[in-house]
């Protein structure tokens, strides 16, 4: 399994190999199979994001805010639990530097 650098841009929902083609936020080195599984986590994330609207459009006085959100943050949280697991070590620092952190685990060794 060859791992290769990929560019990923989360708000562009994009992994791609060339740095050139789009904006990126963040650097990763992974496999095709990882890489495929963060684009997948994007489209979960795009799907909860629609399914939500409608919670904003039309709420529900019971139903808090929070509880709407939740599903998409998780879904969030995941791609970038991802990101920072096979980020290179730059992104890594960047992502603590800039204070994402939705990395629930630690994956520096």
């Amino acid at each position: 399994m060859n791992k290769h650098k990929y560019f990923v841009s989360v708000h562009g929902r994009s992994v791609l190999l060339d740095r050139g083609a789009t904006t990126y936020e963040w650097e990763i080195e992974a496999t095709e199979e990882q890489a495929q599984e963060i684009r997948d986590l994007m489209g979960l994330v795009k799907e909860n994001e629609e399914n939500a609207f409608l919670g904003f459009v039309f709420p529900w006085p019971d139903e808090p805010e929070r509880v709407v959100n939740v599903t998409y943050q998780n879904a969030l949280d995941d791609v970038y639990q991802r990101i920072y697991e096979y980020g290179s070590i730059d992104t890594r620092k960047q992502m603590k530097e800039s204070g994402v952190n939705a990395f629930r685990h630690s994956y520096d060794g």
